[in-house]
């Protein structure tokens, strides 16, 4: 899942993208109002974690300027303890959840998760899709009960697909969410990619359409 961060405090910044790393996020970082305004304008992010006191134009301003371009990713913001003002005004502009400074990382991760999850209409960490289960919480996948061992990057295909059940997503839209922007790829990274999956999981576990993308198959 590609994700957000807009965040003008360093330290902050730096244990927050760590941490969201290590659990199965990739992490796009702005320190600047109108930095991420931009960037939620014209990007695609499954979610962003808003931090309301950016300079040149704070968290407020960038997200109801998102929500009146009909921007519809999730939002949760970081606000100070105390400015219960805040919070009502951030979801008021259309945040859907917040954390409060000064906060523990890992109620973040686990909040992040939520919202993606609610937003791919999964109710629960946990999804049975046939013989498969998918742990989104331990990033695991199971058939039959017993574990999968995939790599990473196998795993987040099929989360990504899963959170996007029923939509058609083509090439470019899997690359720019699962791969940071620096990553040099091949021109067929995601065949190759899909390919495997389909080799450990079987043919039927993603559809292809000729010309427009992937989706999950009838095998999964």
């Amino acid at each position: 899942m590609r994700i957000l961060l807009a965040e003008d405090d360093d330290h902050v910044a730096a244990a927050l993208i760590a941490t969201l790393e290590k659990s199965g996020f990739y992490v796009e970082h702005e320190s600047d109002g109108e930095a991420v305004l931009y960037r939620g304008e014209t990007e695609a992010f499954d979610a962003v974690l808003l931090d309301l006191g950016l300079p040149q134009m704070d968290g407020l301003s960038v997200l109801r300027r998102w929500r009146r371009s009909g921007r519809t990713m999730p939002v949760l913001i970081l606000t100070a303890r105390g400015q219960w003002e805040e919070r009502v005004e951030g979801i008021e502009a259309g945040a859907d959840d917040y954390v409060v400074k000064p906060f523990h990382i890992m109620e973040v991760v686990a909040r992040l998760r939520a919202l993606i999850r609610r937003a791919g209409g999964l109710a629960s960490s946990r999804t049975k899709l046939g013989p498969y289960e998918v742990d989104l919480r331990s990033q695991q996948i199971s058939k039959d009960g017993v574990p999968l061992d995939l790599t990473p990057q196998e795993y987040r295909l099929i989360s990504y697909l899963l959170h996007n059940r029923g939509r058609v997503l083509s090439q470019l839209e899997i690359t720019e969410h699962l791969y940071r922007q620096d990553y040099e790829l091949g021109s067929n990274a995601v065949e190759v990619l899909v390919a495997r999956v389909r080799k450990r999981l079987g043919q039927d576990v993603i559809t292809t359409r000729r010309g427009f993308g992937y989706t999950l198959g009838d095998g999964f």
